[in-house]
């Protein structure tokens, strides 16, 4: 018998977490405060945009477009401005 529908969803959502450490590791902090080098976008503008570009992504190539799991990737967008947005919350900040 498979694995039932709450293991799964403990699964992905701590795969989707490593991957998340492990590229914050890698990258830094980049995607709640990104460098601005060439543009000047606050991290809800940056997610916003990265969000758009993977849906666009997944549009016009599918789930797995360019060997990349896609859906993952959105996911751990996802996670991601959640993460900004909870930030400002705590602080007072608008998003």
């Amino acid at each position: 018998m498979g694995l039932d529908t709450q293991t799964m969803i403990r699964a992905i959502g701590n795969d989707t977490i490593e991957m998340l450490i492990e590229k914050n590791d890698s990258y830094g902090d980049s995607a709640l405060n990104p460098l601005g080098i060439f543009g000047n976008k606050d991290a809800v503008t940056s997610l916003g945009a990265r969000i758009d570009d993977k849906l666009a992504r997944i549009r016009t190539l599918g789930y797995e477009g360019f060997g990349e799991d896609n859906v993952r990737d959105l996911i751990g967008y996802l996670i991601l401005l959640q993460v900004e947005l909870k930030k400002r919350k705590s602080s007072g900040d608008a998003a």
